[in-house]
C-alpha cells in the first residue's frame, strides 16, 4: 500500500480492526502512518484506550457497527436496548440511534451507518444541529462495556493473542 501511495494510486492508507499492538507495529515498521483505523465502536464498546492511542498518533477512527449490529447475524442489541440511551433519547425526543451516532460524532470519530429505510436514513442525518450535554456524555461514558461478539476463535495459547483482553487491548 505504501508503494501504491508513493505512485499516486492511493491518496492515503487505512487499516481496519487494528488494536494498539498492530498499530504500533505498523508505525514502527512502515514509512507512511495509516490515516484511518476502521473499528467497531459504539456506546457499549467505546474502545477508550484505542481512541486515545489513535488520537495521540494522529490516526482518525471510523466506527463500523455504530449501533451494535443485529444479534441474529452477529453483534448484539446492547446499544439499541440500552436503558441509558433510551432515557436520553426520550428526554430529547430523539431516537436511540441518533443518540448513539451523536455520541460517536462527539468523540471525534466518524460513523459508517447502514440502512435501506428512507426514514432512518433521514434520521441519521439529523444529528448535526444539536449536542449532548456533559451530563448525558457522562452517563453514556459509564455504560458497561461488553465485547460485541464471541471472538474466542481468534485467541490461542500458541497465537499472537493469548486472551480476549489481549485481542481487545
Amino acid at each position: 500500500m505504501e508503494d501504491c501511495n508513493k505512485l499516486g494510486l492511493a491518496k492515503s492508507i487505512g487499516v481496519s480492526n487494528f488494536g494498539n499492538k498492530k498499530l504500533s507495529l505498523i508505525l514502527e515498521n512502515g514509512t507512511i502512518p495509516p490515516a484511518v483505523n476502521q473499528v467497531q465502536l459504539n456506546p457499549s464498546w467505546q474502545q477508550g484506550k484505542l481512541k486515545d492511542f489513535c488520537k495521540q498518533k494522529g490516526i482518525h477512527m471510523s466506527a463500523w457497527s455504530p449501533l451494535g449490529g443485529y444479534k441474529v447475524f452477529w453483534g448484539s442489541n446492547v446499544v439499541m436496548e440500552n436503558p441509558i440511551l433510551h432515557e436520553i433519547a426520550q428526554a430529547r425526543n430523539k431516537t436511540v440511534a441518533q443518540i448513539a451516532l451523536r455520541w460517536i460524532l462527539e468523540q471525534g470519530t466518524s460513523a459508517i451507518v447502514k440502512s435501506f429505510n428512507k426514514e432512518r436514513m433521514k434520521q441519521n442525518h439529523e444529528i448535526f444541529d444539536w449536542e449532548l450535554s456533559q451530563e448525558e456524555l457522562d452517563k453514556i461514558n459509564k455504560i458497561p462495556q461488553c465485547i460485541p461478539y464471541n471472538a474466542e476463535m481468534f485467541v490461542s495459547k500458541n497465537g499472537p493473542y493469548k486472551s480476549l483482553e489481549e485481542l481487545f487491548e
